[in-house]
């Protein structure tokens, strides 16, 4: 296979993971970051990579076929513009935009180029994620009922996105992937207790047109680190679980029952609990292979970029919901 020539912007947080992966898997030709120090700190890590502060100077290599965008979220959406209007592949960080109609230009111009346009919606590659979409389609689980995520922690606090951009985008990608479906009601409540206009505590509530619903809790203000995810069917339930090293995914054979002969009267059950053999393949690799792979032989329905659009627009609207 050959090795895609492929430029990467922002070495802060997660930039550098990615430029591991993309030097493993492509041809890591350039490395754009506007901090002097971070330049000098990885060039000679990946000396086969030219190193930058200026990002249309990056943009102007014809031979680089793929962009990936890993900056502060604010800069996402232009950068990725800029890309798709160069001509470029795009790999860029959760979120892509931070309003629905910027996401929709980003989605307009991916079609209009014929290039991919990718949302680094990391949780979607990660096996125990994976596991769980089979068990939702496969209908082991029964109907699906209701769905709900814990994402919280103490910290990272941070000061230029509220928890529901910060954590919500994780689960809120999830959630509509299980469910195949974009809410039609979206109501999220919040406080900003740490920092004015910057929320630190959000819970949200998605209702969907096939009457399911779903919930999350987004804190960097709790005593707990949880990274949850529970899906509750009419047969089973089952719950992904990141914080276990091991039960990545328990099946709880669990349910209600009406018996016929209490004439209404609702009952449980339960049964075996079990927990599936997950892979340990690392979730990041999995997604740059992805995005890789689309590179090599095209967007074609541009399912992630709209599955990206379907996040966007639940954000946005949530967003307004928790400051109206």
């Amino acid at each position: 296979m050959r090795r895609i020539r492929v430029g990467l912007a922002g070495l802060g947080y997660w930039g550098p993971n990615l430029a591991r992966n993309f030097d493993d898997l492509a041809e890591l030709g350039w490395l754009c970051d506007v901090s002097e120090e971070s330049r000098e700190r990885y060039a000679p890590r990946y000396p086969g990579a030219m190193m930058t502060a200026s990002f249309d100077e990056l943009l102007a290599d014809d031979s680089v076929e793929a962009v990936v965008v890993a900056t502060p979220v604010p800069t996402h959406y232009e950068l990725a513009r800029l890309a798709l209007e160069a001509g470029k592949h795009v790999l860029v960080e959760k979120p892509p935009a931070m309003l629905a109609v910027e996401m929709e230009e980003l989605v307009r111009l991916a079609r209009e180029h014929d290039r991919v346009l990718m949302p680094g919606h990391l949780l979607l590659y990660h096996p125990g994620v994976r596991k769980l979409k089979e068990l939702v389609d496969s209908g082991a689980l029964g109907d699906v009922l209701c769905v709900y995520g814990n994402r919280q922690n103490l910290g990272v606090i941070r000061s230029t996105e509220n928890a529901l951009w910060s954590l919500g985008v994780h689960d809120l990608s999830v959630i509509l992937w299980l469910l195949g479906e974009e809410p039609e009601e979206a109501v999220a409540y919040g406080r900003d207790f740490l920092q004015p206009g910057v929320e630190d505590v959000v819970f949200c509530y998605l209702r969907f047109p096939s009457g399911r619903v779903a919930h999350m809790h987004l804190s960097w203000l709790d005593p707990h680190k949880m990274r949850k995810m529970t899906v509750v069917g009419r047969e089973k339930m089952a719950v992904f679980d990141d914080m276990e090293l091991e039960r990545k995914i328990t099946v709880y054979d669990k349910a209600p029952w009406e018996p016929t002969e209490t004439y209404g009267e609702w009952r449980t059950r339960t049964g075996d609990i079990f927990s599936p053999k997950i892979a340990n393949d690392e979730p990041l690799r999995l997604e740059v292979e992805h995005f890789l792979s689309l590179v090599e032989s095209g967007p074609g329905d541009h399912r992630e970029a709209l599955d990206g659009l379907g996040v966007v627009r639940a954000l946005d609207r949530l967003t307004g919901s928790l400051h109206g």
